[in-house]
C-alpha cells in the first residue's frame, strides 16, 4: 500500500483522498476494549489501517491487527461502516485523508506474537469509563454494544 499511496501522492500532492480502511473491535474476557497507542503521539486508536490493492477487507483486518498488536484474530462480523467529514484528518506532513472504515468485531485466536509495526508504542485494554479520546470518532455504542 505504501507504494500505491506514494505514487498517488506524487500525482495529487497533499489533496484530500478517500481511503478504504478497516478497524478492529477486540474485547478481553472482562469486556474491555483493546486500543493502540501511536508512537507518533497521535490519539489512541483501534487497531486499524488501509486496505491494500487486491486485498479483501477481511484479510486486511487480520493483517492490520497482527502488524499493530501481534494478535492473531478472526473477523467475526461487520459492526458498521463509517465515513464522511468526521473521519477526515490532516497528517503532520499535510496529507489529507478521509477514511471509509469498515468496523469489524474480531475474536482473538492467538496471543503469542509481537507487533511488527513501528506505528505502535503500546497496546492496552480499556473499560468504557476509562477510555482515552480516540483519533476517530467511533460511537461508544459500536465499540461496547
Amino acid at each position: 500500500m505504501a507504494s500505491y499511496l506514494t505514487e498517488l501522492r506524487s500525482l495529487i500532492g497533499h489533496r484530500l483522498i478517500l481511503l478504504p480502511a478497516v478497524a478492529a473491535v477486540i474485547h478481553d474476557a472482562q469486556g474491555r476494549l483493546l486500543l493502540q497507542e501511536k508512537s507518533s503521539g497521535e490519539a489512541w486508536s483501534l487497531p486499524a489501517g488501509a486496505i491494500e490493492q487486491g486485498e479483501t477487507p477481511q484479510a486486511a483486518i487480520i493483517r492490520e491487527v497482527m502488524e499493530e498488536t501481534g494478535l492473531t484474530v478472526s473477523s467475526a462480523r461487520i459492526l458498521d461502516v463509517f465515513g464522511g467529514a468526521e473521519f477526515r484528518c490532516t497528517y503532520p506532513n499535510d496529507d489529507q485523508v478521509e477514511y471509509v472504515v469498515t468496523l469489524f468485531k474480531c475474536e482473538v485466536r492467538d496471543t503469542g506474537g509481537a507487533w511488527t509495526d513501528d506505528e505502535t508504542k503500546s497496546i492496552r485494554y480499556f473499560t468504557q469509563d476509562d477510555m482515552p479520546p480516540l483519533a476517530l470518532p467511533y460511537p461508544l455504542s459500536a465499540l461496547f454494544g
